[in-house]
């Protein structure tokens, strides 16, 4: 066991500190872009102010002989572009490939400074955690890289659901953790072709009612593993996060399982298609209505304590905490976006 003095200590001699708190950023949508395509590459100046987060995608639905353009095509994006606000990562090749050691060296070298975090893709325990951060500790050491560069990590393996407490206290660069369905899927034999959403087979029925046609209701297969991802995020202070949602021509679909995982704690989504940034921008900035009666709360109970009548509900300790959930999000959402703080009065 590393104790807590040695925890928060650089793995190697002239690498920053680890952070100690996550910084406070506004990530409701992590935007993936195939930096081996030139004309998608070219848009980034214009998408920067349009999302949360920009990721340089070098791993899947990049095919074998554009590894090493997509590698070069981000380092490139990464040089051309402020991106201020807007979070800068990439998702690098997993542990297991022959990319990814290029992959990190080249992009820290090149890139360092500007990087906020890397996604490491099939975690299956702390281990993969440790490799990526012995090694980039060393490599900001090498290249006077400033800041740490955070990791996020993605579920998509049964061994990773397993270990994923262990997973997000594994290190102090740990930023969040994010679902893959389909890896992960396929890693459980789980039936199913479909990037993430439900299954029209994965039901529960109503009770029969003599010979009337039971209703049947269509559930969430993904429930357990984003409720388990969430409260392993919240115990260590990371963000959990939803992955992908592969049917671009179903937005009714994907607004709903973004909005599932918000309920549930997550802080936002990847958007994979452009189609998709104004879904996760909706889903995850609290509701209007929401954020006023949250306001509401905070004003009866400016210390969080005791308990208040408000519209005919009780009001306690607990629904300040989770008003506070609100309205600090709220704020972050104005912070950024003129339109929404306009609409929740901040």
């Amino acid at each position: 066991m590393k104790l807590p003095r040695n925890f928060y200590k650089p793995l190697a001699i002239g690498a920053p500190a680890p952070p100690r708190e996550l910084p406070v950023r506004l990530e409701r949508m992590i935007h993936f872009v195939p930096p081996h395509n030139e004309k998608v590459r070219a848009k980034v100046g214009d998408m920067i102010a349009q999302v949360d987060v920009v990721l340089g995608n070098l791993e899947d639905a990049v095919p074998a002989d554009a590894k090493l353009a997509a590698r070069a095509g981000f380092i490139g994006m990464a040089k051309a572009h402020a991106f201020g606000a807007t979070g800068l990562w990439t998702r690098v090749n997993a542990l297991n490939s022959p990319w990814v050691l290029d992959d990190i060296t080249e992009i820290v070298a090149a890139v360092g400074d500007r990087l906020d975090v890397i996604m490491l893709p099939k975690v299956e325990g702390p281990w993969d955690i440790h490799y990526l951060d012995q090694l980039l500790a060393q490599l900001e050491a090498r290249h006077n890289v400033k800041k740490p560069i955070l990791i996020h990590a993605i579920l998509e393996t049964a061994e990773g659901v397993d270990n994923v407490a262990t997973i997000a206290t594994a290190s102090p660069r740990m930023h969040g953790i994010s679902l893959g369905p389909a890896d992960l899927a396929a890693s459980r034999a789980m039936k199913t072709t479909r990037v993430g959403g439900g299954h029209p087979d994965y039901v529960v029925l109503a009770d029969a009612k003599a010979d009337a046609p039971r209703a049947s209701y269509q559930q969430d297969l993904w429930h357990y593993t984003i409720a388990k991802m969430v409260d392993a995020c919240a115990a260590a202070g990371t963000k959990p996060f939803y992955g992908p949602f592969g049917d671009f021509s179903d937005a009714a679909a994907c607004e709903a399982q973004f909005r599932n995982a918000f309920l549930m704690g997550c802080a936002g989504a990847w958007t994979l298609h452009p189609s998709q940034i104004a879904i996760a921008k909706k889903v995850f900035s609290p509701d209007p209505a929401e954020v006023a009666f949250a306001q509401k709360i905070l004003a009866a109970m400016p210390d969080g304590s005791g308990a208040v009548m408000i519209d005919g509900k009780m009001q306690d300790d607990a629904t300040w905490k989770q008003a506070k959930v609100v309205v600090d999000l709220a704020k972050m959402v104005a912070a950024k976006d003129p339109d929404m703080a306009a609409r929740y009065g901040l």
